[in-house]
C-alpha cells in the first residue's frame, strides 16, 4: 500500500514539475507574440492574434487557479489530478495554435 501511495505522490509531483515548465513556456511564446518578428499581415492572422492571446490570459489563470487548491488542499492533489491532467492538453492544444499562427504570419511574409 505504500509503494502506491508513493507511486501516486511521485506522479503528481511530475504533473506538477510539468505545470510549472509549461506555464515558462506559455510566457516565453506570450513574449514571442507580442513582439514584432510575429506581427499580423492579414486579417485572419489579426484574428488568430486575439484569440492566442485570449488563451494564453486563460491558461494563465487556470494555471493559477490550480495552484492555488492545491495549496489550499495540500493532501488532495490527488483529487486534482484530472484538472491537471486538463490543463497539460491545453498547452498541447495552445502550442499547436501557436505553431500554425507564426506558420500563417511567416508564410505571407
Amino acid at each position: 500500500m505504500n509503494d502506491v501511495t508513493k507511486n501516486s505522490t511521485d506522479h503528481i509531483q511530475e504533473l506538477l514539475i510539468r505545470m510549472d515548465r509549461n506555464n515558462n513556456i506559455i510566457q516565453r511564446l506570450s513574449k514571442k507574440l507580442n513582439s514584432y518578428t510575429c506581427e499580423p499581415n492579414n486579417s485572419s492572422c489579426f484574428e488568430k492574434l486575439y484569440d492566442l492571446k485570449h488563451s494564453f490570459k486563460v491558461f494563465t489563470s487556470q494555471q493559477k487557479q490550480i495552484m492555488e487548491l492545491l495549496k489550499q488542499k495540500k493532501g488532495f492533489a490527488k483529487s486534482l489530478q484530472k484538472d491537471i491532467q486538463l490543463h497539460l492538453d491545453r498547452f498541447k492544444q495552445l502550442e499547436q495554435e501557436m505553431a500554425a499562427y507564426i506558420l500563417d504570419t511567416n508564410q505571407y511574409s
